[in-house]
């Protein structure tokens, strides 16, 4: 057999069932074979850097290894925000990239593939010789498991046309793991033991980590204990909400009613979640707290290059449960903010009562995410974007729901439709993405590929013909805003003719009707929402304008 197509069956044995990416002369072939070998989807897409963004989906959703490809020289460098991005959001990735072939320094599309990897903050492996088939191909897979990020794996088109003479078992990268868990260490769980019994307002903050471990129950029976309360970071929104003592976000997302009780901490636990600058509000929101931080890793700087008072390696549900045995043992219980004006403080605490004129022909963003959220069931997953509506969404949208995922990790736009429609692929469930009208058109072509797989995925566009953050931040400084103003088609006559279906929305009656039509018969399709420029997300008063309304 070629190397090709050893590796293609080496990316089997390695438990791939999906790749997302565009054919080329540099990876063809070994598309070809794993088309031939069956049991793996081949996603073909209309731009790499899309495919690397399902891919991403694909791996945040699953918590497995997700797989790209790309050819070589051109086709590997359109990765690059893709591979940022990815690597931000700790996203297990191999992308198998073609590379000009080592006889021909004047190929066209010749490229430093390894600087670029290092530049776009991906790991780099690259194919030197054709009997190291087996070992580059471990090796990738190996990394970015253990390093949870991007792992470019370049591999030249000549070698992957030599032949392949060993008919040995491919080995795949789990026989060099030896499984266990972290464990925290017993004298830290005496510090965090003695901060905690000398706390009042005792808050905890679960993130990504503490939803991956399934340590849920023990965080809930933790804040039962200590009478703490409950909030999430972003990339967990929703996680634990049915608990009558969670205030939601925390940090720059969080309401008026649940930011003025947070102030009050004098004790915030992190529970597998980051605690940066954007959930301790660069850590002036829990100004007067002791910090305890579970985390996995060796240890996790806070915001500001701080550390926490105390802190636990250890995997997040046992950590948590560990933590909780202790206090139990030493007898330690609390009242703290379970009382029942700390309750009534946290009814409906994320409703938004400011009065706003409308612009004609549109609707309020803030009613329509909360019919959205009415209309849509928990089992539909929700995903987010990382521009000005987002802010309205993540705050008005509490409904729990199977799978939840926002995307700020780069602050770039563009990146949530590819992630939408991997995760949909990862799971074959139907979901909803919310995004600005500029991210969408960034990547509009790939909503053909998601009609192309028939993916149940319900784009649902805020557009307010504007490159939102910029039209305020012109705004506040008495700047012309009708130069981020850009027109947009009807988006929903553009999906119908790509092979979707499509909706246009000017007032509430119409998103009722085209929401429910897609809650009865889950397909790809888009909503264009018109939405007002009066009305901004509350983050956005917050930063730019300095209003609490």
């Amino acid at each position: 057999m070629k190397v090709y197509q050893r590796m293609a069956r080496a990316f089997k044995a390695e438990g791939v069932t999906a790749t997302f990416g565009m054919m080329g002369d540099g990876n063809m072939y070994w598309l070809h074979e794993l088309h031939k070998l069956g049991g793996v989807k081949i996603h073909e897409v209309r731009h790499e850097g899309a495919g690397l963004g399902m891919a991403d989906g694909w791996a945040r959703t699953t918590q497995e290894v997700g797989v790209a490809t790309a050819t070589c020289g051109p086709g590997t460098t359109q990765l690059a925000t893709a591979f940022v991005t990815a690597a931000r959001a700790s996203s297990p990735l191999v992308a198998f990239c073609g590379e000009f072939p080592t006889n021909d320094d004047e190929y066209t599309q010749r490229f430093d593939q390894s600087i670029f990897a290092t530049a776009c903050e991906a790991g780099f492996v690259r194919l030197g010789s054709a009997d190291a088939a087996d070992d580059v191909v471990r090796k990738a897979f190996y990394l970015a498991k253990t390093e949870r990020r991007p792992i470019l794996l370049s591999v030249p088109m000549d070698l992957q046309q030599m032949e392949w003479d060993d008919d040995e078992p491919y080995t795949p990268s789990s026989s060099l793991f030896t499984p266990g868990v972290v464990h925290p260490d017993a004298q830290a769980l005496e510090r965090a033991v003695e901060i905690i019994s000398k706390s009042k307002r005792p808050v905890i903050i679960a993130g990504r980590g503490a939803q991956w471990s399934g340590a849920g129950d023990a965080i809930v029976k933790l804040g039962d204990r200590i009478g703490a309360l409950l909030a999430t970071s972003l990339l967990a929104k929703t996680f634990l909400n049915e608990n009558e003592f969670h205030a939601g976000i925390s940090g720059t997302y969080a309401t008026r009613g649940s930011l003025h009780l947070l102030q009050e901490a004098d004790c915030v636990i992190g529970v597998g979640a980051s605690l940066n600058r954007y959930t301790t509000e660069h850590g002036y929101l829990y100004a007067n707290a002791k910090y305890i931080q579970i985390d996995s890793k060796p240890h996790v700087i806070m915001s500001g290059v701080r550390a926490a008072d105390c802190y636990l390696q250890a995997d997040a549900k046992i950590g948590v449960e560990a933590l909780d045995k202790l206090l139990a043992e030493k007898k330690v219980k609390g009242v703290g903010y379970r009382t029942p004006d700390v309750k009534s403080k946290l009814n409906h605490h994320w409703a938004d009562p400011t009065e706003f004129p409308l612009d004609p022909g549109t609707v309020d963003p803030r009613e329509a995410c909360m019919l959205l959220d009415e209309i849509v069931p928990p089992s539909v997953g929700m995903l987010s974007g990382s521009g000005m509506a987002s802010g309205i969404s993540n705050m008005m949208m509490v409904k729990r729901r199977s799978l939840m995922q926002g995307g700020h990790f780069f602050g770039c736009i563009g990146q949530m439709l590819p992630a939408a429609m991997g995760a949909v692929a990862a799971t074959g469930q139907p979901a909803m993405l919310l995004e600005g009208d500029a991210s969408v058109m960034m990547h509009l072509a790939e909503f053909e590929t998601a009609v192309r797989y028939n993916m149940p995925l319900l784009v649902v566009v805020m557009n307010n013909e504007a490159l939102g953050a910029e039209y305020y931040k012109l705004d506040v400084k008495k700047m012309d805003v009708n130069t981020s103003v850009i027109s947009t088609p009807d988006l929903g006559k553009v999906a119908v003719a790509m092979g979707g279906k499509g909706a246009i929305v000017r007032c509430m009656d119409d998103l009722e009707k085209a929401a429910k039509e897609w809650v009865e018969n889950p397909g790809p399709m888009i909503i264009d929402v018109r939405i007002s420029r009066t009305i901004m997300s509350i983050p956005y008063r917050r930063i730019h304008y300095g209003r609490e309304d």
